[in-house]
């Protein structure tokens, strides 16, 4: 056979590797787990389509329906609607159900590229809320009360507020009082809860978007919940959402020919939530409590806190090697894969899926890596922008203008063609339409030495980038 993509993968698995990465199944070890095996060792006979029995997405009566219904009471909503699509069109969906062409919404600077693609999708005129910035290891740590107050005041005619809870980086903020101010000045709350499926399951976690107050929120359920990837949910709470528009809105940006196999996996995944869910979130936590217990007597490699305790920050600032390279010695030499790496360190997403001797492992490795790898100096500082770019063009003008290359030393002070985006997680530095800045380019062209990724330029070796000419 000839099957490229299924020899890499199998090599995956057959190499073994240790995942602290997305999926939340963790390579399939939690149905094994717990007894869902043998209905996945078959999973290719379910896959069918809208035949009779097999109910339809876009217009449930039947199983799905069913499967709605309990979806929608395990996870304390008003209505659940299933995504197999990714969050992206659940995002997409949400906003353009919620503002109009012309109008303008209010979003976390940090947002993820979907909901700027919405702004272009839909003609909306995006307001940008500045995040936070955690310098000692150049993570982004969410939106203030304050700074969305601020812009909600100066934005009156905004007609929702679109903000990501918790972050990548598992911080939180004052979601409630957010929630509770944009609803006094008559506007909706979308919450972009990609990275928090899992949050309703340990008292020790953060609040739900949902219980603070959120109209609408969007889940990754495959990123920290045993869905496959790709398979996402939205769930509604309150009379603020047009039920029928967002409806509509799903038939545009999600397959006409939704997947079985995705549907089938939320199934299983809000089964495992209400099962067995509280009692692995348990066990989690105390594997990941005893886990950074130890981690704290390292003398060169920081764990840096996070409200949600299952995503953990190893600094390796004073160990004196970047993230991408700490990244690269433990699936090169250890067989453990990261979810991902920055200049200052890399990002461990835990789940319900992980065991308790996948940390140990890791502890002794970083222990080991603690002593071998430390270098004489310090990593140097290196800032992250932090300074919004001027809007010159809407999202939607920019993205219909024709464009050229520059080379991107010559590319400061133009108008940014494409999007400089840094990945992961996915958030942009520049915008099309926005002006490009040399804080944004010395500093994209320094992590790129690095081994830094940049997504949405054309020119991934970023010798060239493409502006807008509007003279």
């Amino acid at each position: 056979m000839n099957t490229p993509i299924i020899d890499s993968l199998r090599k995956i698995v057959d190499d073994n590797i240790i995942s602290f990465h997305m999926p939340g199944h963790k390579k399939g070890a939690i149905y094994k787990m717990l007894g869902y095996e043998d209905i996945l060792e078959n999973l290719y006979k379910l896959d069918t389509t809208e035949i009779p029995g097999a109910d339809n997405l876009h217009s449930p009566e039947e199983c799905i329906k069913e499967s709605l219904k309990r979806a929608s009471e395990v996870f304390k909503s008003d209505k659940t609607f299933y995504l197999v699509n990714g969050s992206t069109c659940g995002i997409e969906a949400a906003i353009m159900a919620s503002v109009n062409p012309k109008e303008k919404i209010i979003l976390n600077r940090d947002c993820h590229q979907s909901a700027i693609n919405s702004c272009i999708i839909g003609d909306i005129d995006p307001i940008y809320v500045n995040p936070s910035i955690n310098k000692d290891s150049n993570t982004l740590s969410g939106v203030s009360f304050d700074d969305v107050k601020s812009v909600i005041d100066s934005n009156l005619d905004a007609k929702a507020v679109f903000l990501t809870y918790p972050t990548y980086f598992g911080d939180i903020f004052d979601l409630k009082s957010i929630c509770s101010y944009a609803h006094e000045k008559g506007m909706t709350v979308i919450i972009d809860e990609a990275h928090g499926a899992h949050l309703g399951l340990s008292e020790k976690l953060p609040e739900t978007a949902l219980s603070q107050g959120a109209d609408i929120v969007i889940q990754s359920t495959h990123k920290t919940l045993p869905s496959f990837t790709q398979s996402s949910m939205i769930h509604i709470k309150g009379n603020r959402i047009n039920i029928n528009k967002l409806t509509n809105m799903l038939r545009i940006t999600e397959s006409s020919s939704p997947s079985y196999l995705l549907m089938a996996s939320l199934d299983i995944a809000v089964d495992i939530y209400e099962k067995n869910g509280f009692d692995l979130m348990d066990k989690l936590l105390s594997n990941i409590d005893e886990f950074k217990s130890e981690l704290y007597k390292l003398k060169n490699i920081k764990v840096d806190e996070s409200k949600d305790y299952t995503k953990i920050f190893l600094n390796t600032k004073k160990l004196g090697i970047t993230g991408h390279e700490l990244e690269n010695i433990l699936r090169e030499n250890y067989n453990i894969q990261v979810e991902l790496s920055n200049y200052y360190g890399v990002l461990l997403i835990a789940t319900i899926g992980n065991t308790k001797d996948e940390f140990v492992k890791l502890k002794d490795v970083l222990f080991e890596i603690d002593k071998i790898y430390k270098k004489e100096s310090h990593l140097k500082n290196v800032s992250y922008p932090i300074k919004l770019p001027k809007k010159i063009l809407s999202p939607r003008e920019a993205f219909y203008m024709d464009k050229k290359n520059v080379k991107i030393e010559n590319s400061i002070g133009k108008i940014s063609g494409e999007y400089i985006i840094p990945y992961p997680p996915g958030v942009s530095l520049v915008s099309s339409g926005e002006e490009i800045t040399k804080e944004v380019i010395d500093y994209i062209i320094e992590c790129k030495s690095k081994g830094m990724n940049v997504n949405g330029v054309k020119d991934s070796e970023l010798r060239f980038i493409q502006v807008i000419d509007i003279d």
